[in-house]
């Protein structure tokens, strides 16, 4: 029956239908217009990225060891004015 969700058959397929509906001259153009994009978007990221760090602000930075819980924890209770 169903062994794997997508096996090479399923490829061809899909590939015949795109090539069925946008045709052979569409879809060099739109990879490329997608590869173009791509570029854009990594350039873009990496400004920002550039920006922020020179800025002074951290680049993202990976999460501690503590949980939320453990930061509760030891804090101190609120008071109240």
């Amino acid at each position: 029956m169903l062994r794997n969700g997508l096996e090479p058959w399923h490829l061809l397929i899909v590939a015949a239908v795109l090539i069925l509906l946008f045709g052979s001259k569409k879809l060099p153009d739109a990879a490329r217009g997608l590869g173009r994009s791509m570029r854009i978007l990594k350039s873009e990221a990496r400004a920002m990225r550039e920006e922020d760090t020179a800025d002074g602000i951290p680049a993202a930075a990976p999460p501690a060891d503590r949980t939320p819980a453990a930061d509760t924890a030891t804090a101190e209770p609120a008071t109240e004015r």
